[in-house]
């Protein structure tokens, strides 16, 4: 999923919607149906009932990520007879502009992805179901669902929606750049020193000093929101009050914070400058890297690029940090028909899917898939689970993709020198709360 982001494209998307009807016939007058034979209705009703429910499924998953959909979309048709998925993949940056017209013109999917971050509209709107009694139809358990997962898609006590995963950073280090700065520890694992903004910046200047021609640390620059919001959260930042009805950035923890990723760029520790930084560390040109579970494929998976992984390590103070979820929603105008196969289908996805998806990078939502003996032989889970337990998803307000959006564009103002760091939190508290007031 990386990057993951927001054109709109003026393409009508025409879906096809097979409905199996019931023929009626017309008696003539005198005639009677043959006691031994079935009626006109009766053999609509058995084509009815001999073919599957096909319903469409809308994913905005490219790359790698699509491949496994692919699979699991392929495993759960060839499993049964009774439900056919048909999925439209849009591309990432017009994904909810075309899910929200849908959900409002209900016309569109009959499952769909979403992030737990984009569904508080969707709720207030009633444009989607609670999936609590679907689930029970189906015999979907969601107490196999994690409790921070199936908490952050909960609205007055009713789940809106089945978790797929848990997504969020690790930190991934470069074991041969280390071992030529003297920070590889016997077992393969990083000495960073002193877990502090002045510990970790003292382990980035013994980098840059042994390996010059690397960067110690490659930050997300481009999408900075989410670096920013790691190191805050530890700190123990929020983004709103309690209510969600204040900012509550604007304060010591976010400057403390803003001021240490100034400084790796003014040290050149990092590279304010690079546009592609997941790829400088993927090519061996930095030595750490805060980067997606996603990516652990790609860098976890080719022995020969000794690369290894790790939770965030706890720079200012906590082991709170960052994340998203991906999830499947059913809108409310689908016919209850359709909603139970797509019910079957969610139950499939976290359950059996789970596995495949794992595979991913993301970590399944499904506890049962988390706990399996398949799953813990992938590369470093075991700390991709132990990272997953503290993870801080979004505020549940409906305002949220206008929030982060004004975050992000403040963010990139400060680090580019455009605004001081405190005029600049200044500037966003100020923003953020015309955005709740309105």
């Amino acid at each position: 999923m990386k990057k993951k982001i927001a054109s709109l494209m003026t393409a009508s998307l025409a879906l096809a919607m097979v409905v199996s009807g019931c023929s009626t016939s017309t008696k003539e007058s005198g005639t009677t149906p043959a006691a031994s034979g079935p009626s006109e209705t009766a053999k609509a009703a058995e084509t009815k009932a001999a073919s599957p429910v096909e319903i469409t499924f809308w994913n905005m998953f490219g790359g790698g990520e699509g491949d496994f959909v692919d699979q699991i979309i392929k495993g759960f048709n060839d499993s049964q007879k009774e439900v056919t998925v048909k999925q439209l993949r849009l591309e990432s940056n017009e994904y909810y502009a075309k899910l929200s017209t849908a959900l409002s013109s209900s016309k569109g999917p009959d499952v769909a992805v979403a992030h737990v971050d984009r569904i508080s509209p969707f709720v207030k709107a009633k444009q989607i179901v609670p999936i609590d009694q679907l689930a029970s139809k189906v015999g979907f358990d969601l107490k196999q669902i994690t409790d921070s997962n199936l908490k952050s898609v909960t609205y007055v006590g009713k789940p809106y929606a089945v978790p797929l995963d848990t997504h969020f950073h690790m930190f991934y280090y470069n074991k041969d750049l280390l071992k030529k700065a003297d920070l590889l520890n016997a077992d393969g694992t990083p000495n960073l020193g002193e877990l502090s903004p002045e510990g970790f910046k003292k382990t980035l200047s013994q980098i840059k000093a042994k390996v010059p021609d690397v960067q110690p640390l490659a930050v997300n620059t481009p999408y900075f929101q989410e670096p920013f919001l790691n190191l805050y959260y530890e700190a123990g930042g929020d983004l709103l009050n309690a209510d969600m009805n204040k900012a509550a950035i604007n304060n010591e923890k976010a400057l403390s914070v803003l001021k240490f990723y100034m400084d790796l760029y003014n040290n050149k520790y990092s590279d304010l400058n690079d546009k592609t930084p997941w790829d400088s560390f993927n090519n061996g040109k930095a030595a750490l890297w805060f980067g997606g579970v996603w990516e652990a494929g790609l860098l976890l998976g080719d022995k020969s690029k000794n690369i290894g992984a790790m939770p965030l390590p706890a720079i200012f103070g906590s082991q709170t940090h960052w994340a998203s979820s991906h999830l499947l929603v059913v809108p409310s105008y689908v016919t209850p028909e359709k909603q139970e196969a797509s019910a079957k289908f969610m139950k499939y996805f976290s359950e059996v899917g789970g596995q495949t998806w794992g595979q991913a990078g993301h970590v399944p939502a499904n506890s049962k898939v988390t706990a399996s003996a398949e799953y813990n032989k992938l590369p470093y889970r075991n700390f991709f689970i132990e990272a997953q337990k503290t993870v801080k998803f979004a505020p549940k307000t409906d305002k949220y993709t206008t929030i982060i959006t004004t975050v992000s564009e403040s963010l990139q103002n400060i680090i580019f020198g455009k605004q001081s760091p405190e005029d600049g939190l200044k500037n966003l508290e100020k923003q953020i709360n015309e955005v709740l007031a309105n």
